[in-house]
């Protein structure tokens, strides 16, 4: 029995300064994700301030790197969305617009800072490009168009490591658009999201 134990405690011991070696930087490296959760996108111009809601999907891909408690990276983001609008008998009884949210391409940076050996907590900012498609019906004529819009990202988050090289995120990012082309645009985007991930 003894012997025994002995014979785990050493094989603890030079356990030990593997497993520090491994798990020493978890925030460290490439790392690629998929993301999903709720979209609500709101035109600040309108009278009644209408907003549309709905689910976004995407993946992202990014580069930590870890010095102390402190982490620093940067990630970009395509996504897309289910939020629409629909609107019938607009300008002729029988005619209907659909305005819909279409692809979301975001480039940015986050700082975070560890709170636990495996999770860590962060906000992030960066640039946002989303495209608004629009569609008008009437009788057998399609008239379509979009307009891609140019706005700012923020969003704060809680990452959390389930496996050497996996984990899951909880992330609330917040966008405003403020000019498209020629237009003037007062948006405002707001996102819950989920996310799971892979390090390199």
């Amino acid at each position: 029995m003894r012997n025994l134990i002995f014979a785990a405690l050493a094989t603890t011991a030079f356990a030990a300064p593997a497993m520090a070696q491994t798990t020493g930087s978890p925030f460290t490296g490439l790392r690629i994700e998929g993301v999903a959760g709720y979209d609500a996108l709101k035109d600040g111009h309108s009278q009644d301030s209408s907003s549309s809601d709905g689910i976004v999907y995407g993946g992202a891909v990014g580069y930590d790197v870890q010095v102390n408690n402190l982490i620093l990276g940067g990630e970009g983001e395509l996504t897309g969305s289910t939020t629409d609008t629909r609107t019938d008998n607009l300008v002729l009884a029988g005619d209907r617009l659909r305005v819909d949210a279409g692809r979301d391409i975001y480039v940015g940076g986050r700082a975070g800072f560890v709170l636990n050996p495996s999770t860590m907590a962060y906000a992030k900012a960066g640039y946002t490009n989303a495209r608004v498609e629009a569609r008008y019906d009437v009788g057998n004529t399609r008239t379509s168009d979009h307009v891609d819009l140019d706005g700012l990202r923020l969003g704060a988050g809680l990452e959390h490591q389930i496996g050497a090289r996996t984990y899951v995120k909880g992330e609330y990012r917040y966008s405003h658009y403020g000019r498209a082309d020629d237009f003037d645009i007062d948006a405002d985007r707001h996102q819950i999201v989920a996310g799971v991930g892979m390090r390199f």
